[in-house]
């Protein structure tokens, strides 16, 4: 089997357009101690149809406090990075089995300059869905799959004006508000597999932010602890993605064998 066997049309189509994905770039070579991620964007036939898996992020955090988010995080030493990284932190937020995920190929890498962090999305194929649950409830708090019926749908879809300034897409779905890196990333996918519809960008609504449930004390979360300024980097990590076109390892997209 190879890696397109039996796909869905939209998803053979990102595929095929990874290269070209519809962000902007940023000139300029990350730090030599930037921090590799990486995210799975899973896709998989759920019940309501097409979806994709996302998490919303513990209230306890530091950083990212109950934001929507794709499965992912940090690279281990020595591991399979980014494909390996991705399935490990899906595994371990939300228990997806790494044996059935296809995985079809990564994205270009994409570049967080506040934090120096260099983030690789996955996209994967859900070939075995099983129930997913939350791992570490100080990290993750919920799961959801969501249709991309949903996602697509322009009654969902408007910006958001952070108090910061920052404006950009997001996503009213799963009763959430999907915005800031997240929102910007399924934006571009979703024009990249064909699936967008038109929407009103004009309609532009105020971004509640709530703080952390508890006072910081620097156990639950260890990305930050480098930031000059941390709340700012934060905000600014959560703003419209963008390419790292001068990253210090390649950043061509690649489809990856089948598994």
């Amino acid at each position: 089997m190879t890696a397109a066997d039996g796909l869905p049309e939209y998803l053979q189509r990102l595929v095929d357009t990874a290269a070209d994905l519809p962000l902007p770039h940023r000139h300029g070579r990350p730090g030599p101690t930037a921090r590799r991620s990486a995210v799975l964007i899973l896709f998989g036939e759920g019940p309501a149809g097409p979806d994709v898996l996302l998490i919303e992020k513990s209230q306890r955090l530091r950083s990212h406090a109950g934001q929507p988010a794709f499965p992912g995080g940090g690279a281990d030493p020595g591991e399979n990075y980014p494909v390996g990284t991705a399935l490990r932190e899906a595994h371990e937020e939300v228990g997806v089995d790494p044996a059935g995920v296809r995985v079809l190929a990564t994205l270009p890498e994409l570049f967080l300059g506040p934090s120096d962090n260099l983030v690789v999305p996955v996209v994967g194929w859900w070939d075995d869905p099983r129930d997913v649950t939350t791992g570490d409830p100080r990290e993750v708090a919920r799961v959801a799959r969501v249709p991309l019926e949903h996602l697509v749908d322009p009654a969902n879809r408007f910006r958001v004006r952070h108090p910061s300034g920052y404006v950009g897409p997001a996503f009213g779905v799963a009763d959430m508000v999907v915005w800031g890196f997240t929102a910007g990333l399924l934006d571009a996918v979703l024009r990249a597999a064909g699936l967008d519809r038109p929407w009103d960008d004009r309609d532009v609504r105020p971004l509640a932010v709530l703080p952390p449930s508890r006072e910081w004390t620097g156990e639950d979360e260890e990305d930050d602890e480098e930031d000059d300024d941390p709340v700012d980097a934060d905000i600014a990590d959560r703003a419209a993605p963008t390419v790292a076109e001068d990253a210090a390892s390649p950043a061509a997209p690649r489809t990856v064998p089948g598994r």
